[in-house]
């Protein structure tokens, strides 16, 4: 068994007893799913998950990759490779591909327990088994040469790039240089110089990779609205067959050496140096950044995902530790230098690290199984042609996004290293335990995809503002609806009320900002140095919602609670501890956003 612990009680729990997915199951596009069916699935997950995915994981880290210069190839450790098969050939790939090309239609909540179980094990098996995700894209947007395409991609698991980032540009993907010239045959050649490009090369565990790359055709506009996206093959190849020809002029010219995630290769790619690099524009349109925003989207999900996960696999190896380190005795007898040695969880502070693991490790699995139920909605009203729902459905995703992966990569991020790597001691620094590993994993979440700034920002100016308030002000109905239910979480839900209060002077403060940059330019600067504060804030009074309407559901269940008595009142004690050390904090960040005077951007450069 390696290091990876899953907790498919609690996915179980929140998919099924928080978010009923019970009653999607057996109707509409998923009528041929049922309960246990997809908990069949789940535990098969789990195993491959606690052992084949994660047997490679520490090496892979180790070993790292080998990278030839000259012919851009990159050589992964044959153990990772036979963890990668063990997705592959166990045809899990099915989950992301289109039905029509063989793919298996499951809810995107399902398909998100999966990935947590995938990525808090070995991440990098997620990173580059992306056939299907990818294929999805190329079939659901591409012309008929390219649905074929999407059907290679997925019959001889070929990998998949996308290529954004540019050495120059950084996130700002509008200056990027990247060229593309038409050719007479319909088919176009990119030049250009991409970075930060993950699985980039995979060597000899795919065939072939189809690199999704943005670039500016010939005489096209400045910014983003000039960008189209290409499908750039590795390697030529017979659209029938599949049969692999030349490289195409697309290399790796080198492997970032990082602070983790040693088994992904992040390279950067040359485009039409050595020879033309062949492209083709995907669906014969100019909609890049459009079409981008398909594979963007799902990739700023992975990423809060992977990073949600690897706390919840954090916090559980802390668990077991801190059930087992014998150190000290107890508080209560401190002055008896001869009292038994106890537990390290019988000591008040790792007692209330855990805590803080739990709630946050099982209220951000929640939040991305949340938005994934969402998610599932979407996918039935789309496939229904129903309209009355969709546009909010779809307006609520596009709020929660940035909030998956800004708050969710930022939390884990900070707590894995600040509460689950601390549990450990001095061990925790060493790697004998896998935290340290998890640590430096962890920080790249924080990053890819748009770092907590741009998150923020987004979150703000385009989930907020340009929304018109619409999404955010249905997900706070619905928390405010559910704090006046009272019960035995009277108290609990009057506080969360109280902060759902703090969050939306916090909006209203920085809206009058905004509004007052119209007339005086400088004042959007007090907003923007309180986009990523605000955008924290409302993931904690989201996470306490999720948290208290779980321990509701707990309290109910808690009358004949059978073996899970004990989890349920630990959902009881999650939800209570989060909101009586959490939300007190949004009442001083609602503060600090009121008094924000904007001095610090008139501090000039030399005073840094």
């Amino acid at each position: 068994m390696g290091h990876y612990i899953a907790n498919l009680r609690d996915i179980e729990f929140c998919l099924f007893d928080l978010l009923d997915r019970e009653s999607i199951l057996g109707t509409s596009v998923y009528k041929d799913l049922d309960r246990e069916t997809v908990m069949g699935m789940l535990e098969e997950i789990k195993r491959l998950a606690e052992n084949d995915f994660s047997a490679s994981f520490v090496e892979g880290d180790r070993l790292g990759l080998e990278f030839d210069a000259k012919t851009g190839e990159v050589t992964l450790p044959e153990s990772f490779k036979k963890s990668y098969r063990a997705w592959s050939e166990n045809e899990w790939w099915r989950v992301d591909a289109p039905v029509e090309i063989g793919g298996t239609k499951i809810p995107l909540s399902v398909r998100w327990s999966i990935a947590e179980m995938v990525l808090g094990s070995n991440p990098g098996v997620h990173l580059y088994a992306s056939s299907g995700s990818f294929a999805h894209v190329a079939f659901e947007l591409g012309n008929a040469n390219q649905k074929k395409l999407a059907q290679l991609m997925v019959d001889r698991d070929w990998g998949a790039t996308m290529m954004l980032t540019e050495p120059e540009a950084g996130s700002d993907v509008g200056a990027g240089r990247t060229k593309a010239v038409e050719q007479p045959d319909g088919s176009w050649h990119i030049t250009g110089t991409k970075r930060f490009i993950t699985s980039g090369d995979s060597g000899d565990m795919n065939e072939n990779i189809i690199h999704f790359v943005l670039a500016r055709p010939q005489g096209a506009g400045p910014g983003t609205k000039g960008l189209s996206l290409f499908l750039i093959p590795k390697y030529h190849f017979d659209l029938e067959t599949g049969a692999i020809g030349k490289h195409n002029g697309v290399y790796a010219t080198k492997i970032e050496s990082k602070m983790g995630l040693n088994i992904s290769a992040t390279c950067e790619m040359n485009l039409g140096e050595k020879e033309p690099a062949v492209g083709y524009l995907l669906g014969d349109v100019h909609n890049g950044i459009a079409q981008m925003f398909k594979i963007i989207e799902f990739a700023r999900m992975m990423v809060g995902t992977k990073a949600i996960s690897t706390l919840a696999t954090g916090y559980q190896n802390a668990l077991a530790y801190a059930k087992v380190r014998v150190q000290g005795g107890d508080m209560k007898n401190m002055a008896d230098k001869a009292s038994p040695r106890v537990t390290i969880i019988k000591h008040p502070d790792v007692r209330r690290s855990l805590m803080v693991q739990k709630a946050y490790s099982e209220g951000m699995r929640a939040l991305v199984l949340y938005t994934a139920s969402i998610q599932d909605e979407i996918t039935i009203e789309r496939a229904e042609a129903k309209s009355e729902k969709l546009s909010d459905l779809e307006a609520l995703n596009d709020l929660l996004l940035p909030v998956v992966k800004g708050y969710g990569s930022e939390k884990s991020w900070v707590l894995l290293g600040t509460e689950s790597l601390q549990t450990f001691g001095g061990s925790g620094f060493t790697q004998d335990w896998p935290l340290e590993q998890y640590v430096r994993d962890a920080k790249i979440d924080t990053l890819y995809e748009g770092t907590t700034a741009i998150q923020g920002l987004d979150f703000f100016f385009r989930k907020i503002i340009k929304d018109g308030g619409r999404a955010i002000g249905l997900l706070g109905k619905e928390i405010s609806a559910f704090t006046s239910t009272g019960g035995e979480l009277a108290h609990e839900k009057a506080e969360l009320a109280k902060a759902l209060e703090d969050i939306n002077s916090m909006m209203g403060t920085m809206v009058g900002f905004a509004m007052e940059s119209q007339e005086k330019a400088d004042e959007i600067y007090k907003t923007g140095l309180n986009t990523s504060r605000l955008l924290m804030a409302v993931g904690e009074v989201i996470i306490a919602w999720l948290l208290l309407r779980q321990a509701e559901i707990a309290i109910a269940k808690s009358v004949n609670p059978g073996r899970d008595g004990d989890f349920y009142l630990g959902k009881i004690a999650a939800a209570k501890h989060f909101v009586r050390t959490v939300l007190p904090h949004l009442k001083a960040e609602r503060a600090i956003i009121e008094s924000e005077t904007g001095a610090l951007m008139e501090i000039p450069e030399s005073a840094f």
